[in-house]
Parts: structure tokens; sequence; C-alpha cells
């Protein structure tokens, strides 16, 4: 019978946490959700890039991978 409530309780907190979180972006602009977005493509991008970059042994592709990383940090700061 714990299980059922602890499952219960598991679930009340996933709903709560979903519509805060639709809560949040009701309150955002659409420019602002554009924005966000966009600041998250980036990131996901500079993730996959510093992850090539760990495993890169091709000094040519470690040199296009760290001027992708360059660039991707200033557009970040951009945003």
């Amino acid at each position: 019978m714990a299980r059922g409530w602890e499952s219960k309780s598991v679930e009340q907190q996933q709903e709560m946490a979903t519509s805060d979180a639709e809560q949040t972006k009701l309150r955002m602009t659409p420019a602002e959700i554009a924005a966000e977005k966009r600041r998250e493509a980036l990131r996901l991008s500079r993730r996959r890039v510093v992850q090539q970059l760990e495993v890169a042994t091709n000094p040519r592709h470690r040199d296009m991978l760290e001027a992708a990383l360059a660039d991707l940090d200033v557009q970040l700061e951009k945003q």
C-alpha cells in the first residue's frame, strides 16, 4: 500500500512541475520564447562540439571544432 501512495505523490509532483513550467511559458512573450529556444539550441550545439573535441585526433578537425566552439561562445555571450 505504501507503494501506491508513493507513486501517487510522485505523479502529483510531476503534474505540479509540468503546470509550473507551462505557467512560466505562458508569461513569456513569443519573442522571449524564441530567444530561449535559440539559447538552448546554442547550448546543445556547444555541448556537442565539446564532446567531439574530446575525441578528435586530427589536428585540422580539432582546429575546426575549436573555431566552432569559440563562435558558439561569442553567440552565447550576445544572447
